[in-house]
């Protein structure tokens, strides 16, 4: 971290019209454009039109000057722009707006949106990895298993109604029946066997926004931090989140930690996966590190465990 934006930065939000309130929505974020206005920047504000849009509009904008593309919403929104943004110069800013926010509060990021565009008036560049599923980037993480069977049920009204508390029903309904699965992984070449209930795939610290699964993760190193959680059904899984959470992966034969560039992942059942807390499809899947592949403003509030 070093480098400095120019004196007169362009700036381009890109925001969901549907979500939330779209007049509260715009007005926050015209207050938001107009911190970084009063300060030199050149701002704009753009709205997404349907799914993936944000990803075609952040390239389209890496085309044409604009040194930064804030993603204005949850870390769905961040996700298709990170897509648009990948293997460009144009840096990532997020104003958070979301259900979780994860990416922002690994910044350390205020969640009221006035509070964070300041806070990035004092914020330096970056570059950082991210992960890859199939085609697709990742900037936070990719869960195999139960979380990414999670994601699959729950629908786009259920979410935006109940936010957080969404994914905590569909969880509870499923962990019911939900049972571990023989899986097959190869970690940069390494096997891995047995019954899987869940693997997560981090690219950074924070799970779920609120705990840290893949606490060792570091966004710049050029590895991606592997926690493959093992048993025959989700019964198990209080236990397993206990060594976690006291970091004691070594003492819970049950889980295991890895670090590695390439994963692959497969089984005679299929897995669910989810990127970024989105669904993204099913296994066999193969996931990479991009080292570097990413530019990003940083606040000085983040979190410093996640650089070298």
């Amino acid at each position: 971290m070093g480098n400095k934006l120019p004196s007169q930065p362009r700036a381009l939000i890109l925001y969901n019209p549907a979500a939330g309130q779209a007049s509260n929505v715009i007005q926050s974020l015209e207050m938001a454009a107009n911190i970084w206005r009063s300060n030199g920047w050149e701002v704009e504000l753009r709205p997404t039109k349907a799914p993936g849009d944000a990803t075609i509009q952040a390239h389209a904008a890496t085309t044409i000057g604009y040194h930064v593309v804030a993603a204005a919403g949850g870390d769905g929104t961040v996700n298709e722009v990170i897509n648009g943004l990948v293997g460009t110069k144009t840096a990532l800013a997020v104003l958070p707006m979301g259900t979780v926010n994860i990416w922002a509060r690994e910044l350390g990021l205020p969640m009221d949106v006035k509070k964070a565009a300041s806070a990035f008036l004092q914020a330096k560049l970056a570059q950082i990895d991210l992960g890859k599923a199939g085609k697709r980037h990742f900037l936070l993480m990719a869960g195999i298993g139960f979380d990414g069977a999670v994601t699959e049920v729950i629908r786009p009204k259920e979410k935006k109604l109940l936010g957080a508390l969404a994914y905590v029903k569909q969880a509870v309904q499923l962990g019911l029946r939900f049972r571990g699965v023989s899986t097959h992984i190869r970690i940069d070449g390494k096997r891995v066997r047995g019954k899987v209930l869940m693997v997560v795939i981090g690219n950074s610290q924070l799970y779920g926004g609120v705990f840290k699964l893949t606490a060792n993760a570091i966004v710049n190193d050029g590895l991606l931090d592997i926690c493959v959680i093992k048993g025959r059904s989700m019964f198990e899984a209080p236990f397993r989140l206990l060594s976690i959470f006291t970091k004691r992966y070594n003492r819970d034969p049950r889980v295991e930690y890895f670090q590695g560039k390439k994963i692959q992942i497969k089984g005679k059942k299929l897995l669910a996966v989810q990127i970024d807390g989105d669904y993204l499809g099913k296994t066999p899947m193969n996931f990479e590190v991009v080292p570097g592949g990413l530019s990003v403003l940083v606040p000085k509030s983040v979190d410093k465990s996640l650089w070298i």
